[in-house]
């Protein structure tokens, strides 16, 4: 029998992660739409792919499902608490008020002042759980701020990297 969820969110809560905020384009809405997440990792160099993970219960969820759906992945430097915040609690409508924004060549939303961003396609879907792992084909990137800390989650809170 597997351990219980709140075992396994307390074994996870110790393992440091990047924070990124992943902003959707998707033929089901022309509204824009972000979430802060954590759940993002690199895959494969050739071709360029990229994973992030989704809850069913997320509004990200059901645009990513629909056929032409693209995804960025704008990775958040160490002064962008209160944007990940932002894009983590607020509703949908709001939280695009905030940060200095452009589209990638996919449509999707990029921040300009992110460390950096993967502008993405929908290569494959993976349905695990609670949750949906997204696999993104990378079709533009740029990094903006080469040499500043980026944002970490670690044990329930925000982190910097010391020098």
């Amino acid at each position: 029998m597997p351990i219980t969820s709140e075992s396994f969110r307390d074994v996870l809560r110790h393992f440091p992660a990047g924070v990124t905020i992943v902003t959707i384009k998707s033929p089901a809405s022309d509204a824009l739409h972000g979430l802060t997440v954590s759940a993002f990792a690199s895959v494969s160099p050739e071709p360029p792919l990229v994973l992030v993970s989704i809850d069913h219960r997320a509004t990200a969820y059901e645009l990513l499902e629909c056929a032409g759906a693209s995804f960025a992945v704008n990775i958040l430097a160490h002064d962008q608490m209160e944007l990940s915040n932002r894009f983590a609690w607020l509703k949908d409508e709001d939280r695009f008020e905030q940060g200095d924004w452009d589209t990638a060549a996919t449509g999707a939303p990029i921040l300009r002042d992110a460390l950096a961003w993967l502008d993405c396609t929908v290569y494959s879907r993976l349905a695990a759980g609670s949750h949906t792992i997204y696999i993104g084909e990378v079709q533009a990137s740029g990094v903006a701020r080469a040499d500043v800390k980026p944002l970490v989650y670690w044990n329930r809170g925000y982190r910097q990297l010391a020098k």
